[in-house]
């Protein structure tokens, strides 16, 4: 199995990265305050202006390590690579299912819609006690329309634009219930719906930040098996989107992202405080907001669950390497479906 290698998130403005060695050494104002061996990294994320040794770039390639460019609130600006390597063959078969891509986005959907059940199951089991009977009674509305939507996605006869549909439908019904998951006293942190480009509220902005650390681990893992991460089945072809990535994102980030951004509203570990607004009204977290996120992330990404497809327990920073797995085993006809992640 894949070795779950460490992504390094340099946040603090001003810092330097550059190479000594097989390191990677991060300074401030010309103090060492980090050391990394490059053998132990699968990427290196930085945010806002931090300084990039050549020599540190061009290790990082030549070692396959991903230099990934951010703004100081997250949004994505460039990819620093080394050469592709994916299997053309692969490639090639990507391309032709992209033409009828129904069955793959079937199995995206269905998991997708399964885990943001499970999501809402979870909170019922563990916090519905303490809701109050009316949020109780719209979850629990929600999961049975979501179950039916299920039912309706694995029918065989749906259209690629009907699956879609199911996909947006069970979005809106699973965000129209979201507040009521969020247990934080503060009246700042409270959800009245899905916002973007850019994030109008502390939920908004925090949901945003973890999908863009999802995409960038999904993009890895749809190179690490040689697929293309641009061309997607259920998100359309669009020039600079990684839409593959988002793909497989879809079924991951109820689990993933989600309820971690729950888990840190609901623990008090981000309040009110730690979000300010910009001029234009868009929201964003502060720097040691961020890095109280950073932190959730990687520690998330570490603990185990039992993959349901292969019966084996794997580090949950893995799943999207197992699911670019799966998909290029499902493209290359090893597989006669992809088998979507499925939280339990």
């Amino acid at each position: 199995m894949k070795k779950l290698l460490n992504t390094v998130y340099i946040t603090t403005e001003g810092a330097s990265l550059r190479k000594d060695g097989e390191n990677l050494v991060a300074e401030v104002e010309g103090t060492e305050r980090a050391r990394v061996p490059l053998h132990m990294l699968a990427s290196i994320v930085v945010f806002g202006g931090i300084y990039v040794s050549p020599a540190l770039i061009a290790a990082a390639a030549a070692a396959g390590i991903t230099l990934v460019l951010l703004d100081r609130n997250g949004r994505f600006q460039a990819r620093i690579e080394g050469p592709v390597t994916g299997n053309v063959l692969l490639r090639r078969a990507q391309y032709k299912a992209s033409d009828a891509p129904v069955e793959i986005v079937r199995s995206i959907v269905i998991g997708k819609v399964m885990n943001q059940r499970a999501v809402l199951m979870r909170a019922l089991r563990d916090h519905g006690d303490s809701c109050a009977a009316a949020d109780s009674e719209a979850i629990a509305a929600v999961t049975d329309r979501l179950a039916r939507i299920v039912r309706r996605a694995e029918r065989a006869d749906d259209t690629l634009e009907q699956l879609r549909g199911s996909e947006g439908e069970a979005a809106n019904l699973y965000f129209s219930v979201f507040d009521h998951l969020i247990r934080a006293p503060d009246p700042e942190l409270r959800w009245t719906g899905r916002s973007r480009r850019p994030p109008l509220d502390p939920v908004n902005a925090l949901l945003s930040f973890l999908y863009t650390l999802l995409t960038h681990d999904c993009r890895s893992a749809c190179e690490s098996v040689g697929l293309d991460p641009a061309v997607g089945f259920l998100h359309r072809d669009r020039p600079g989107r990684p839409s593959l990535a988002l793909d497989l994102m879809e079924e991951l980030r109820p689990v993933l992202a989600d309820r971690l951004a729950l888990a840190l509203l609901n623990r008090r570990q981000l309040r009110a405080g730690d979000f300010e607004t910009r001029d234009g009204g868009a929201v964003m977290m502060s720097d040691d907001a961020r890095k109280t996120v950073l932190s959730a992330w990687q520690e998330r990404k570490k603990e185990e669950r039992l993959h349901p497809f292969l019966g084996e327990k794997a580090p949950l920073g893995l799943v999207p390497h197992l699911q670019a797995q799966m998909l290029a085993r499902h493209l290359r006809g090893d597989l006669d479906a992809y088998p979507p992640w499925l939280w339990k």
